[in-house]
């Protein structure tokens, strides 16, 4: 799933000291982790095993909030309960059977949430249509290939089966991993009732009381849709409507450019539709690097058939009816006076989406949402009105809002299960990829330029800008594919990786050489020796950390390997000029 990313400020808790005693050592896992999140636990290994974390020194602030339900049970029916089974508690799920523990999963809806059934998987199908046809639609493309090709069409209804078998198809293998696994999977809504306590059901059945030692909310997020706009789900629709395509209009108005917004008006210029962008801020694509954003506007915009209106909100969208198309008001986002009225086929609204966290029962522990979210620090921890931990609860994925995309959820969930198991462990968003697949595509990981110069200016460093271009990559040349742009932000004095954004072919493939970069703290100077195959689009970012430059001192901050590299190339170096000094070498 998509959305801007949203990069939340962690609350601060006090930070326990920890010491390390075991019979065999248990080392803390370092995987896109923020130094300053350690300090030294207690890691024991019991009897069977299983390894268990005690505190020596100051303890967080750490306050149950038991309501009207007593205290925690004594023994627990599970050692994990994940409230949600969209990827998120999906990928939570997995870990922690491999970890050793017994888990159940609750789901109230389908296996899979927003983004196998309703987001990133079937809207992927629909882009390969849409890129697919693009392709064949191009003469001057085909042409360059040396291809003749024939009129090209589409089958509306085949089209969407695509989409819908790919849903149902990965669906499917979700449910049956974790089957395979012992997950146990309880239908019905999850609502928590009390601390390490949870009850599930369907409407009109008794629902049932199930216990856990730990409880993950992973109950991810809906479309968002603003005052004022009246959805029917036919002519005005979101994007869970969309990816049903059951129609495709002559003209559709698209509220949003992001990357919901971006990727709905691929889809629809392919396959005929004209598309008009009502985008609240002034300028297109606000999520990305605005560099990024000019390019993309040049090649995903300008020339295809869609128009934009910017500074303006959708004040009121009315469905079609009684023969009248959709009538969109529009508003001057700054004076809030009237600016024009819209009249079109139909209305995608691609504003965002909003964390589904109503009816969890956060009450009962004294939880209150912020904005809907679901308030955790930087370990996915819940934390209550009065600013305390809630013991042995966390919240992942969109219904906490620090990032939302599927695979941030995944990795969130991987980093509590860690941190159930004995591990400490956090996660660097900054680290987190994220990808519009468009065509051609359009990727990101770390800061934008903006976000870079004002940290810069905040902490008092210098920045560079590195660029290269896909028209320099025989691979992109050879798919006739040169349209392209590869940024790289980062900091000459130390070689730190700030920030990478991708505009061209396979970007979303692109991206993950930076993002694992910058999570296990890579430098330019480590990263410029790496290999890369010939001819192959992962050039494109060979080139462009090779172009980067650092200074001298950087080189002080390379890995041990290099360190131990010029070491020993310094050494050979010296023997050979001492053996040629004496006379032993000609």
């Amino acid at each position: 799933m998509h959305s801007t990313l949203s990069f939340s400020r962690a609350t601060t808790v006090p930070t326990t000291n920890y010491a390390f005693h075991s019979q065999s050592p248990i080392n803390l896992r370092f995987c896109g982790l923020r130094r300053e999140a350690f300090g030294i636990s207690i890691l024991t290994r019991s009897s069977s095993g299983r390894v268990r974390l005690s505190t020596r020194g100051r303890s967080k602030r750490i306050s149950a909030s038991t309501g009207n339900n007593g205290t925690p049970p004594k023994s627990f029916d599970y050692d994990l309960i994940i409230i949600g089974a969209g990827v998120g508690g999906h990928g939570a799920a997995l870990h922690a059977v491999e970890k050793g523990l017994k888990t159940a999963i609750i789901e109230g809806d389908v296996v899979g949430g927003t983004c196998v059934n309703r987001g990133c998987v079937p809207s992927k199908a629909l882009l390969a249509v849409s890129g697919r046809m693009r392709e064949l639609q191009s003469e001057h493309h085909m042409k360059a290939l040396g291809l003749q090709v024939s009129a090209a069409g589409y089958d509306r209804q085949g089209v969407a089966g695509h989409a819908n078998n790919l849903a149902s198809k990965i669906r499917s293998n979700l449910t049956n991993s974790m089957k395979a696994l012992g997950v146990d999977i309880l239908t019905g809504f999850g609502t928590i009732v009390g601390p390490q306590k949870v009850k599930y059901g369907k409407v009109g059945f008794t629902d049932n009381i199930v216990t856990a030692k730990d409880i993950i909310i992973a109950t991810g997020s809906v479309p968002f849709v603003p005052k004022g706009i009246e959805v029917d789900g036919k002519t005005v629709i979101t994007s869970d409507h969309a990816l049903k395509l059951e129609f495709v209009p002559d003209w559709i108005a698209i509220v949003g450019s992001g990357y919901i917004g971006l990727e709905f008006s691929d889809v629809y210029t392919a396959l005929g539709s004209e598309v008009t962008f009502i985008e609240a801020l002034d300028q297109l694509m606000p999520g990305f690097d605005p560099e990024i954003s000019k390019l993309a506007q040049r090649v995903l915009i300008n020339p295809r058939k869609i128009d934009y209106h910017t500074g303006v909100f959708a004040t009121k969208i009315t469905p079609a009816r009684d023969g009248k198309p959709v009538i969109i008001e529009l508003t001057d986002a700054k004076t809030k006076e009237h600016k024009d009225t819209l009249e079109v086929d139909a209305a995608l609204i691609a504003t965002g989406r909003a964390p589904f966290t109503n009816g969890l029962g956060l009450e009962n522990i004294n939880v209150v949402t912020q904005r809907g979210f679901v308030p955790v620090d930087e370990r996915m921890r819940v934390i209550d009105a009065n600013g305390n931990l809630v013991p042995h609860l966390y919240c992942i994925g969109d219904a906490n809002g620090k990032m939302m995309l599927a695979h941030a959820a995944s990795a969130q969930g991987i980093s509590v299960v860690e941190q159930v198991t004995g591990r400490d462990h956090v996660l660097n968003h900054l680290s987190v990829p994220a990808a519009c697949f468009t065509h051609p595509e359009i990727s990101m990981v770390g800061l934008t330029e903006p976000q870079a110069r004002e940290k810069a200016e905040k902490e008092g460093f210098e920045i560079s800008v590195a660029k290269t271009s896909f028209k320099a990559n025989t691979k992109a040349q050879a798919e006739n594919e040169g349209e392209g742009l590869a940024k790289l932000i980062y900091r000459p004095d130390n070689g730190e990786i700030l920030g990478v954004h991708i505009f061209g072919l396979h970007a979303a493939d692109l991206i993950h050489e930076a993002s694992n970069a910058i999570a296990l703290g890579t430098r330019i100077q480590d990263i410029k020796f790496a290999v890369h195959a010939h001819p192959t689009l992962s050039e494109v970012l060979d080139e462009l950390f090779k172009s980067a430059k650092v200074s001298f001192g950087s080189f002080l901050h390379c890995s041990q390997e290099l360190l131990n590299f010029y070491l020993i190339r310094f050494c050979d170096y010296a023997l050979t000029r001492h053996k040629l000094l004496l006379g032993l070498e000609s």
